[in-house]
């Protein structure tokens, strides 16, 4: 398939002011009016030439398709005639670029030893969700969430620029269900009561137990899992979410100035990963019915019918950080700009904080003893113990 470009005679230094039509084969990246490389900008959304100003549209196709999961456990499209893949020497990451581009540095250690090799880039994702935020307004977060970490050392927090960054869109498995369940289950409510005289009345609990079953049906819709060993599930959901109204139909161009991750996990682990996901869902929702205070056991038998399911790239600026020898990878949205990651933390602030907190401990108990609170509190305490002769 073919894109047709709007240019305009070749440049002389700058943007053209119009552009006729002109077709430019999908397969190559370079700028029709100086044959420098093109690069996707998330923030106009186009393709656009560093060296001469020129800008090209994009076709950004909305009607992406969900796709049986019986096909996908039986049959891939293969994405080796498009991309290329390079393994990083040092950190042993497997990273995918357009065809005709090179790997400068790893993303998620930062060396430059990263070389192209002969292997399969593996199955090919049916939608992306393009990038929207630039470089530069990455770094604004990070430096934001930065400040936000008291124990981050001062030298991350200097040292935060655009190198640190890399664009990479990270393989997800997104599935949709429609579920019928049934289920059985024991819940309790509790309840108190005042028993006794004098000297002898106290509290008692008591649960007041109900048996419950009954039918369930819900459908879900873009469970998502990730598909590689680089963003744990956890970062993934911490990210905030990737909304199913950004997604777009594959397109290689959305690619040109940045790295991809191949899926390492097979649809099956992440089915089955999905499933355990709902499964938590339907025992909340199912739950959310009734009144309760203690669940004794819930049964839930589940069914899934219609179930699709598509292999989509997720925009991620994946920054490194090297501290006491150490690599510190965070996360950035490259929709809303939300980042997660696990910081350094500084051995000088942690002590401070350590004392910090001592001191305060330490001023509050004798704050508490010249008011007499704690000598009161110890003799109570004592008066509450059984008699011991000798103590």
């Amino acid at each position: 398939m073919t894109d047709d470009f709007f240019d305009d005679s070749p440049s002389q230094g700058g943007a053209p002011d119009s552009a006729p039509e002109k077709d430019v084969s999908t397969s190559s990246q370079k700028c029709p009016n100086c044959g420098n490389n093109l690069k996707f900008d998330p923030e106009k959304h186009k393709l656009c030439c560093e060296y001469c100003g020129s800008e090209f549209d994009i076709e950004e196709d909305k009607n992406y398709v969900e796709i049986d999961i019986a096909k996908g456990f039986e049959t891939h499209e293969k994405w080796d005639n498009e991309v290329r893949v390079f393994r990083c020497e040092n950190c042993g990451a497997k990273v995918i670029l357009d065809k005709n581009a090179t790997a400068d540095v790893c993303p998620f250690c930062g060396t430059s030893h990263v070389v192209k090799i002969e292997e399969q880039a593996g199955i090919k994702p049916n939608v992306v969700i393009p990038f929207s935020i630039s470089k530069e307004e990455a770094v604004k977060k990070v430096k934001t969430w930065a400040k936000k970490n008291l124990f981050a050392p001062r030298k991350f927090k200097k040292s935060l620029k655009t190198e640190n960054l890399k664009g990479v869109y990270m393989p997800c498995y997104t599935f949709d269900s429609l579920t019928q369940s049934s289920y059985n289950g024991k819940i309790g409510i509790y309840h108190t009561r005042t028993v006794g005289s004098g000297k002898n009345r106290r509290t008692e609990t008591w649960t007041e137990w109900r048996y419950i079953q009954g039918n369930y049906s819900e459908f879900f819709n873009d469970v998502t899992i990730s598909s590689v060993k680089n963003l744990t599930q956890k970062n993934l959901e911490k990210l905030g979410g990737f909304p199913e109204t950004e997604n777009r139909v594959y397109e290689d161009k959305f690619l040109y100035g940045f790295m991809a991750y191949n899926s390492e996990r097979p649809i099956t682990d992440c089915w089955s990963d999905a499933k355990d996901k709902m499964d938590a869902a339907l025992k909340r929702n199912i739950l959310s019915q009734y009144r309760y205070d203690v669940v004794g056991y819930l049964n839930v038998s589940t069914e899934h019918t219609g179930v699709t399911y598509k292999l989509e790239l997720i925009p991620i600026w994946v920054g490194n950080f090297i501290f006491n020898k150490k690599p510190y990878n965070f996360f950035i949205n490259g929709l809303n700009g939300k980042v997660t990651g696990k910081l350094p933390a500084s051995p000088v602030r942690v002590s401070i904080a350590v004392l910090l907190g001592l001191g305060l401990l330490t001023g509050l108990f004798f704050l508490l003893w010249k008011m007499g609170v704690l000598e009161a509190c110890m003799n109570e305490a004592f008066a509450a113990l059984p008699f011991i002769p000798g103590l």
